[in-house]
């Protein structure tokens, strides 16, 4: 009789977290397998690392700034302060533009000085790197233009999804930026 007593329902969570959180754990065996073979690639000869440019500090700077702000904009969506809640998503997205402006400018610079993906390994797993993190930053613009949508539009009926849309978003924003700290250590340290 008390196996009965539910209404079948085996997670407490929404449909969007749940599938928020599907993506983050393929995104991270994703780039763990990546960092698997990164770290066999590196030990053979051919192996020369190389230099980190000072701008690829200033992008991790970005990175972890983007971060604060959107635990003020979640802040700032429970408090149903959403005037302060879309100014800040638009800093959010200026400073994800800039980091990524930052990246090409790294590439740039890095092809400037000779390191094309083609010349050793380590170059292109530099490449590989940042290029699967921009893309995964692309993909969090996408659901970062919904939110904005989300937040845009707000009135009584919308407020419960909007705090949801922003506080997904902010999520995945924490991950993208655990997975640059590890994908920039790695690359730092070897």
């Amino acid at each position: 009789k008390l196996d009965n007593a539910h209404d079948g329902a085996t997670l407490e969570i929404s449909k969007g977290k749940f599938g928020l959180r599907y993506l983050m754990v393929i995104s991270s065996i994703f780039f763990l397998l990546f960092i698997v073979t990164y770290s066999d690639r590196l030990v053979y000869p051919d192996w020369r690392s190389m230099p980190e440019p000072f701008l690829m500090w200033i992008n991790t700077l970005i990175l972890l700034f983007t971060s604060i702000v959107f635990i003020t904009v979640q802040s700032a969506a429970k408090k149903n302060q959403f005037e302060n809640v879309k100014k800040r998503l638009l800093v959010v997205g200026g400073l994800s533009l800039a980091f990524l402006i930052g990246q090409l400018l790294v590439w740039m610079q890095l092809i400037n000085l000779g390191y094309y993906v083609s010349n050793n390994p380590a170059n292109a797993y530099f490449y590989v790197f940042t290029t699967l993190h921009g893309l995964h930053l692309l993909g969090g613009l996408i659901y970062w233009i919904l939110t904005l949508k989300n937040v845009w539009k707000i009135n009584d009926v919308v407020v419960r999804k909007a705090k949801h849309t922003v506080e997904l978003c902010a999520i995945y924003w924490h991950f993208l930026l655990a997975v640059w700290i590890v994908l920039f250590g790695l690359m730092l340290f070897s």
